[in-house]
């Protein structure tokens, strides 16, 4: 999958074999030049005979995936993991299909942050066939996302709300809570949102 001069790439069809009879037995100048351009197409050939790899977010070049995420409305932060950065283009759609969803939400932060995430919701679906039953949930919209602080790996409070608040609905509150061993942040077992 090379995209630039590759040194001893050959191409799979050399000009030199097309060049006229008089040209490939007389005329070292005119095998040289073919051969030459050989050099600057092979690298043409060999990224068009891959180009499924290249839009596969799981085999593309580090480089061309940044790109590839741009297709499906997703920006890569550079301080990802190329195996998170990967996953996150790969399951771009499936997240968008979900999205302003508990269960969106808890996919989103599960292939960002890379560790499992709990979701609770205040509102709720029921339905009942006697009138004037109460509706179900809360009448204010909440979300409460809670995180488990793992091993050496912290966890940035700030990150993880600002994460929160970019895939929920605008109209829901948020509070985000890490158990466990000491985020960077306010403190070990400690909330924050908005």
């Amino acid at each position: 999958m090379a995209r630039a001069l590759v040194p001893d790439l050959l191409s799979p069809h050399p000009l030199g074999a097309h060049l006229p009879a008089l040209y490939q037995a007389k005329d070292p100048f005119a095998l040289g030049l073919a051969a030459a351009l050989d050099n600057v197409m092979a690298p043409v050939f060999a990224s068009l005979d891959n180009l499924d790899a290249y839009l596969d977010p799981r085999m593309a070049p580090p480089d061309f995936l940044d790109w590839l995420g741009t297709w499906v409305g997703v920006a890569l932060d550079d301080s990802w993991t190329l195996e998170r950065r990967r996953e996150f283009v790969a399951r771009a759609t499936s997240l968008h299909r979900v999205r302003g969803t508990v269960r969106g939400l808890r996919a989103y932060l599960e292939v960002v942050i890379g560790s499992d995430v709990e979701v609770e919701e205040s509102g709720g679906t029921a339905w009942s066939t006697a009138v004037g039953e109460p509706f179900p949930g809360r009448p204010d919209f909440e979300v409460e996302v809670t995180l488990r602080a793992g091993g050496s790996r912290a966890l940035d409070l700030d990150q993880l709300d600002a994460l929160v608040a970019a895939a929920k609905p605008a109209n829901v509150r948020h509070r985000v809570s890490v158990q466990g061993t000491a985020p960077e942040g306010p403190g070990p077992d400690e909330e924050h949102g908005s």
